[in-house]
C-alpha cells in the first residue's frame, strides 16, 4: 500500500470485530512507532501494549467510558518518557516529548492501516488514572492510549477544512 493510500483511507474506528491481532502485526505497528522521529534522536516515548480484559476495562473506564477501548483486541498506550529528553533540552523537553509521541502515534496508525487494521487516537482520559492503572514510573506520562483492532465500521471521511488553513509566507 502506497502512504498516500493510507493517508487517505485511515480513519478513526469505534467499533471492532471480535477478531484477535497477531503477536507479528502488533510487533510492527510498534516498530513504525519506534522508526518515528524524535528530538535529538532520544526516543523520549514508551508503549504499553495491553491484552489483559481486566486492564481494558479499567482503560475504558479512565478514558471516559469509551466502551471501544475495552471491546478490542489489543490497546497500546503511548507515553512520553521526559527525563530521557529533558537530560538534553531541559525545560523545551516539555514540548519535545508530546512532539515525539504524536510522531510515533501517527506513523502507528498508518502501519495499522497497511495491515488492514483499525485504530482510533485516544486523548480523552484521566491521566493519573491510567498511570495508576498501568504502574507508570515517575516521568512516565500516558499521551494517548490506541484500541487496535479488524474495523467493523468504516465512517466517512469528515469533511476537511482545506484552503481556509493554509497560509504562505505568512497570516
Amino acid at each position: 500500500m502506497e502512504v498516500s493510500e493510507a493517508i487517505g483511507i485511515r480513519r478513526s474506528i469505534r467499533r471492532y470485530k471480535k477478531e484477535d491481532i497477531p503477536t507479528e502485526y502488533v510487533d510492527k505497528i510498534i516498530q513504525a512507532g519506534q522508526l518515528a522521529p524524535s528530538a535529538g534522536n532520544l526516543q523520549g516515548r514508551e508503549f504499553v501494549i495491553v491484552r489483559d480484559t481486566a486492564t481494558k476495562e479499567k482503560l475504558s473506564e479512565a478514558a471516559l467510558k469509551q466502551r471501544f477501548v475495552r471491546d478490542v483486541p489489543v490497546c497500546i498506550v503511548v507515553c512520553t518518557n521526559l527525563p530521557r529528553t529533558k537530560s538534553k533540552y531541559g525545560p523545551r523537553a516539555d514540548l519535545y516529548v508530546v512532539q515525539d509521541t504524536a510522531a510515533s502515534v501517527m506513523n502507528m496508525m498508518l502501519q495499522a492501516v497497511d495491515l488492514g487494521l483499525g485504530t482510533c487516537w485516544v486523548g480523552a482520559f484521566e491521566e493519573s488514572r491510567v498511570s495508576e492503572i498501568l504502574q507508570l514510573p515517575g516521568g512516565i506520562r500516558p499521551v494517548a492510549i490506541i484500541p487496535v483492532g479488524v474495523p467493523d465500521e468504516v465512517p466517512d471521511m469528515p469533511e476537511r477544512l482545506g484552503a481556509q488553513i493554509v497560509h504562505y509566507e505568512r497570516w
